[in-house]
């Protein structure tokens, strides 16, 4: 299903970025409000956990996607997917209002797009 393969590559340029946050890289001007160039120890431990989070999600929109089958949590991938639509639109607002211009232009889009992607791929899973 291509929502589900465009849903898994949006997210996963999500994760690398914030592995790279972790990292301590500085581009903390696309995540969190922008506040930090370099996040600070306890937002990289924030960052590294938001990215097994992120790979979980993947995980379960190729899951609902058909692309991957785990038998038994088909029915689970879809709520998953529902899940994290609602999830990515509430987080496409928070980042419309972020103050990061950079944040707002990059991440605003590929949180729109990952949600479109894991609602259709939830309705049609």
């Amino acid at each position: 299903m291509l929502s589900a393969w465009i849903g898994s590559l949006a997210f996963l340029c999500v994760a690398i970025l914030y592995v790279f946050l972790a990292l301590g890289f500085p581009l903390g001007e696309f995540a969190m409000g922008g506040k930090h160039k370099i996040m600070p120890r306890p937002m990289r431990a924030a960052c590294a956990v938001s990215v097994l989070i992120q790979l979980l999600a993947i995980f379960f929109i190729l899951q609902a996607g058909h692309v991957i089958n785990v038998g038994f949590l088909n029915q689970a991938a879809k709520w998953v997917c529902y899940f994290f639509a609602v999830y990515l639109i509430l987080n496409t607002v928070m980042n419309g209002m972020s103050p990061s211009r950079k944040e707002k232009m990059l991440m605003t889009p590929l949180s729109f797009i990952a949600a479109i992607c894991f609602l259709i791929t939830a309705w049609n899973g």
